[in-house]
């Protein structure tokens, strides 16, 4: 019996880590939806999760953008009958170069960050939220980063955003709990994506010793599979009784109480 055999999941962002994560869910049994601003993304995952048999369809989500996310909720309950769980994993990331400390940082930026990593997360929940209660419960999973919990230098709205979303988890959890909502957070570290192919050799070598350096596992950096494979635990019924937590995916980085 795969483990989320008969379930609906809606994954909110694409990318390395959203594509495993609709990859993983799919051959775990769930009929997935992938919500994405790039729609080219989503066409390709789900062309590969049919290929080996499995249930997939995408269609556009900008977390700017309520009606969209609105839309997608609806698309799970009217193609596949409702939504046993989300996963929302999208992030502003374009701008991090220009995401500097509480001084110098651009409002603009900070502002832009927020709407997309903070307040595009709200919005998934409040249209998530009552279609997973309708099924009878479920779960949702937040991506976040251990930028919540690690002091840096900059990055500052990045790291604030982020530790809103564990407000929001918690909130959710302690809420909806008592109508069979469960809620968590992943919270990753360096994560080696497809996109890494894009950087600059001695770059990502940098990147990935720092990386190393830092977490107690010095073999690698994390993988969207890591990612995945603790969704998958948390989506299923081996997570029944979890919720209201922050799991750190970052080889021993972070080590929390």
């Amino acid at each position: 019996m795969r483990k989320l055999e008969g379930k609906v999941i809606l994954v909110a962002g694409g990318g390395g880590v959203g594509n495993e994560l609709a990859r993983k869910y799919a051959a775990e049994g769930a009929k997935v939806v992938i919500g994405d601003n790039h729609p080219e993304r989503g066409e390709k995952t789900v062309a590969e999760i049919l290929a080996t048999g499995g249930t997939a369809s995408t269609v556009p989500l900008d977390g700017t953008d309520e009606g969209t996310i609105a839309a997608a909720v609806a698309h799970a309950k009217a193609v596949y009958g409702g939504l046993d769980g989300m996963h929302a994993n999208f992030a502003a990331l374009s701008m991090a170069r220009e995401d500097s400390d509480p001084v110098n940082i651009s409002m603009a930026v900070y502002d832009k960050t927020m709407e997309v990593n903070a307040r595009g997360f709200l919005l998934c929940t409040r249209h998530a939220v009552p279609a997973i209660v309708e099924r009878g419960g479920g779960a949702i999973i937040y991506t976040s980063s251990i930028a919540a919990h690690v002091g840096d230098p900059i990055l500052v709205a990045y790291a604030m955003s982020k530790a809103a979303v564990h407000a929001l988890m918690r909130n959710v959890a302690k809420a909806y709990g008592p109508s069979g909502v469960r809620a968590n957070v992943i919270a990753a570290g360096m994560i080696e994506t497809p996109a890494w192919d894009a950087i600059p050799t001695e770059y990502r070598t940098a990147m990935e010793n720092t990386g190393k350096a830092r977490a107690a596992i010095k073999s690698r950096v994390a993988r969207p599979q890591d990612i995945a494979a603790i969704g998958t635990m948390l989506m299923s019924d081996d997570g029944a009784y979890v919720t209201g937590q922050v799991l750190s995916v970052d080889g021993g980085t972070t080590m929390l109480p």
